[in-house]
């Protein structure tokens, strides 16, 4: 068995796009369970292009709080071009990337670190997907496809949580700038020899957004990420 390394510190980063109702909530349930589960920690929003500014309301924070980050894209960039940055900016052990519309409770970090001890990579799955019937047609359809394509057998490889360690994301180039980032991930590092560990979850779908993630833009631009790395491995 594979020894790895003991998790000493935990990075949180929070892709932001029209969050700025749940922004605060998320950065306060962030730092309160980061202080009770790990000593060294930080937290990172991304706002990428945000038009309600939701990173001023996250720029509050660092005011009071060096453990705070927050990175501004000048322009939107994309989901996965948002976490690749508090990827590269995150400086611990591990990182957990979850999103930043509160639909996600992110009190399951110590659950998933107990995960982590025995694996790379973490995704999570949700137990019941409490979405509209255009929403639960994309996910369901999205997770067949990948399955079919990739040859793996997770169950919902699209959830917007996660929790990776710090080294296997130096190790593994992302290319997708689009909502395909958590995919990409999970397929590089299954096909590497990474070990991948599921975990279930509670979802608490709100309505503050509608699900930008599934945004025709954003289909039409995983559906190209998709294929573009399906054709590279079958090469």
């Amino acid at each position: 068995m594979k020894k790895r390394k003991k998790i000493n510190s935990v990075s949180i980063v929070i892709p932001l796009y029209k969050d700025k109702n749940t922004v605060a909530k998320m950065i306060k349930s962030s730092l309160k369970i980061l202080r009770k589960s790990i000593k060294n920690y930080e937290v990172i929003a991304v706002d990428d292009g945000c038009p309600d500014k939701s990173g001023n309301v996250a720029r509050k924070f660092t005011k009071k709080n060096k453990k705070v980050k927050v990175i501004i894209h000048k322009k939107n960039l994309g989901y996965g071009a948002a976490i690749k940055t508090g990827f590269k900016k995150s400086k611990y052990d591990c990182v957990f990337a979850i999103d930043g519309d509160g639909e996600y409770d992110v009190n399951v970090l110590p659950q998933l670190l107990k995960k982590l001890e025995n694996s790379d990579l973490v995704i999570t799955r949700r137990y019941k997907k409490q979405y509209n019937t255009w929403r639960s047609i994309v996910s369901w359809t999205y997770n067949f496809v990948l399955r079919l394509l990739f040859n793996i057998d997770y169950r919902d490889i699209s959830s917007g949580s996660r929790l990776v360690r710090k080294e296997l994301i130096k190790k593994i180039n992302i290319d997708t700038d689009s909502p395909f980032l958590g995919a990409e991930l999970t397929i590089k590092a299954t096909s590497l020899g990474y070990k991948v560990n599921e975990y279930g979850i509670y979802y608490y779908p709100t309505d503050f957004r509608s699900g930008s993630s599934v945004s025709l833009k954003n289909i039409f631009m995983t559906i190209k990420d998709m294929l573009i790395l399906y054709f590279k491995w079958k090469k």
